[in-house]
């Protein structure tokens, strides 16, 4: 049986494409002073060379600060840190030291001078490799220099059961997957 469909507004069809995989970027700029800026909007573009794309605003602090240092990392959290990820969603980092408001640890990087976020389960390590703006957002294009994760939680995929990652709905809802893997046989 075929069920009714309901017509969605223009401005909230992104929402059909939830939910989204939620990451922490952490960023500095030339003053040095780390930032963390949580993220629904970011994917792969390409293996060869290894890029990952981030969808900012303009108005968002961390958008300057990439700006200026030409890098970031992804940080991928975790249900351990959900608290701590609404938090850097939900605040500028032009008034509040996420970090410090949080209790999440800076932790320095292997290439870059942006810190990774210590209670996080992987890093992609990032150089701005291209940027252009795509309505009331810049897309941010970094080319990964350096990837890492915790042993346990990621092999060649990761472990559901030890990284039980953050995946966005809506405003401040979040969801996690389910440890249960299908493989369809074609």
């Amino acid at each position: 049986m075929e069920s009714e469909k309901t017509r969605i507004s223009l401005s909230s069809s992104h929402g059909l494409l939830h939910p989204m995989h939620t990451v922490l970027v952490s960023c500095t700029g030339k003053d040095r002073e780390p930032n963390i800026i949580t993220l629904a909007w970011v994917m792969p573009t390409s293996i060869n060379p290894p890029l990952v794309a981030i969808s900012i605003r303009p108005e968002r602090h961390s958008y300057r600060l990439i700006e200026e240092t030409r890098e970031f990392v992804v940080n991928i959290p975790t249900t351990r840190i959900l608290k701590e990820t609404l938090f850097c969603g939900r605040r500028s980092g032009r008034n509040y030291n996420k970090f410090k408001e949080t209790g999440l640890t800076p932790f320095p990087a292997k290439k870059v001078k942006s810190p990774i976020i210590k209670e996080c389960v992987a890093h992609l390590e990032c150089k701005l490799h291209s940027q252009f703006t795509t309505g009331d957002h810049t897309i941010f294009i970094g080319k990964i220099i350096e990837a890492y994760a915790n042993k346990e939680a990621f092999t060649n995929k990761y472990d559901l059961e030890k990284a039980k990652m953050i995946f966005h709905l809506r405003r401040n809802d979040f969801a996690t997957l389910e440890p249960k893997t299908f493989t369809p046989k074609l």
